[in-house]
């Protein structure tokens, strides 16, 4: 990974002279954009002055000030930081769960080696890897994600009034409470978790006469969607955008939902770092459709990757985003708000980032440009840079060299129309059998009753679909079919490995077999 700090002499636990007289100037500049961002207009206006290469340096220097600010405040990374050898940016090492969350007491992780007793609010991760843990934040950086979270739904949903019904799970997790926070500075809010009766209530009571806006994780969509339509609600008559996060969402799914919704976007965010990281935007979307129906351009845009990663903008004054050697994406948050500072992160999610000029000039030779792309649009763009992820790097099984991960079995899905229809959810694991012999097995809840020939039909569907899309299955496929052959299990709902789900605010995508 190549260093930011170019002839800049950085040292391990203060600032150099050079670095101080930048972070002089960023003082400044703090204040400025502290009264851009208070309202949404100026926020916008104000963003669209600053170009991609100034938004880079900005976001670089600011990780740097808050590298300097954890080592001094926060007893953790001090004690970190204290036998490395860091002479540059790139030698200061990750964080993650293994070798600093879990090795230290959260109030060492925080500033001053305390949690305050007031204003600060714990939320809990869902505990989709293992352990749910508990994650501390003050108010102040609660209240600047939320910002970003309100400024995002604006540009992408429009400035006209809606109501919110906010299908996200409540309780201790972070998305559900904060989202309903969040979305009260655009409207108005019902809280409703995703519970289906009292969502179609809602909509019943207050009548088509207004716009709504749904949150909620994808398939929890999906199933609210199919459940109207399965008991003739006039879905068709009222006018509903979705705002979907949490987990990652394909295009096939996209296409479903939306002759049901007029608008769906995507939000990214993690407990282990914060929600409101990033959000589709009209340019995103319209790149990742461009790349699913081009392989030219999507090799050009993001490698030679079989899968289509979802696409992403961010605030860079919020977070400082970089990509391991191994494709795995580091977040700083270079905000001093931040109750328990995250440096160099790495929450295991693989992926890439470009600035919003480089990414443009990747598309010019094809003869494209961004802001061709969305002069349909209402809003202009946003010259934020991109960030695009695959997906948790534990969530895939592999089986002779060929990796298959559950955004294939998802597109895989959604390019049949009938089989997604009546899918609730599906997992993924590898099979062993005698002599130690494996294959893919894969794992579809399904709202019909389970029959051989239903499971003849997903078991030609998904494998004709998936030697079509992962390159890697296709390579395999061609020795070792019979060893690449997947077993397909279908079961009704809750039943068999789902079972489990019932009591979790997100699917299982991955298990033993």
């Amino acid at each position: 990974m190549k260093s930011d700090s170019k002839s800049i002499r950085f040292k391990k636990t203060s600032p150099a002279i050079a670095d101080r007289l930048r972070f002089l100037f960023l003082s400044f500049r703090d204040v400025l954009l502290y009264l851009i961002a208070k309202k949404y207009s100026t926020f916008i206006k104000g963003f669209r002055f600053l170009s991609p290469q100034y938004l880079d340096w900005t976001s670089r220097i600011r990780a740097r000030r808050v590298y300097y600010f954890a080592v001094r405040k926060v007893p953790a990374y001090k004690d970190f930081i204290k036998d490395k050898e860091i002479k540059k940016w790139s030698d200061i090492p990750f964080t993650d769960k293994d070798t600093y969350i879990r090795k230290y007491l959260t109030e060492q992780r925080c500033m001053d080696g305390k949690i305050p007793v007031t204003g600060i609010a714990i939320d809990e991760s869902s505990g989709s890897t293992g352990t749910p843990y508990n994650w501390v934040r003050s108010l102040r950086e609660r209240r600047e994600s939320h910002a970003f979270i309100s400024y995002f739904s604006t540009f992408c949903f429009g400035k006209r009034p809606w109501i919110t019904i906010n299908a996200f799970s409540m309780g201790a997790w972070a998305t559900g409470i904060n989202m309903g926070i969040a979305l009260q500075r655009n409207g108005i809010v019902k809280n409703t978790g995703p519970d289906i009766g009292k969502i179609l209530h809602t909509l019943e009571f207050f009548g088509p006469t207004h716009d709504y806006l749904i949150t909620g994780y994808p398939p929890f969509l999906k199933q609210l969607y199919d459940y109207a339509k399965e008991n003739n609600f006039p879905w068709e008559k009222y006018s509903l955008s979705a705002l979907v996060g949490g987990e990652g969402m394909s295009e096939g799914l996209r296409d479903y939902l939306l002759p049901g919704f007029k608008q769906v976007y995507s939000g990214y965010g993690a407990t282990d770092l914060e929600i409101g990281i990033a959000g589709e935007t009209p340019l995103t979307v319209a790149i990742r459709r461009l790349a699913r129906e081009k392989t030219e351009i999507r090799k050009a845009l993001f490698g030679e990757d079989s899968r289509l990663p979802m696409i992403f903008q961010y605030n860079p004054i919020m977070h400082y985003i970089e990509v391991s050697d191994n494709r795995e994406l580091v977040f700083t948050i270079t905000r001093k708000s931040v109750l328990s500072p995250r440096i160099r992160y790495n929450i295991h999610d693989e992926g890439g980032i470009s600035r919003y000029d480089q990414l443009n000039e990747k598309l010019k030779p094809f003869g494209y440009n961004l802001e061709q792309l969305t002069e349909k649009e209402e809003n202009r763009n946003l010259t934020f840079p991109f960030m695009w992820i695959y997906g948790r790097r534990d969530f895939t099984i592999s089986i002779m060299g060929a990796n298959i991960y559950p955004e294939d079995i998802e597109q895989c899905l959604y390019s049949d129309k009938e089989l997604a229809k009546i899918t609730r959810s599906f997992c993924q694991a590898v099979s062993e059998g005698e002599n130690a012999a494996v294959r893919p097995a894969f794992y579809f809840e399904i709202t019909e009753t389970p029959t051989e020939e239903l499971k003849k039909k997903f078991a030609e569907s998904i494998l004709q679909k998936l030697i079509i899309l992962n390159a890697d299955f296709r390579e395999a496929w061609h020795e070792y079919a019979e060893t690449l052959k997947p077993e397909i299990h279908l079961f009704p709902i809750g039943d068999g490995p789902f079972k489990n789900d019932q009591n979790k605010i997100k699917q299982t995508r991955v298990i033993k077999a």
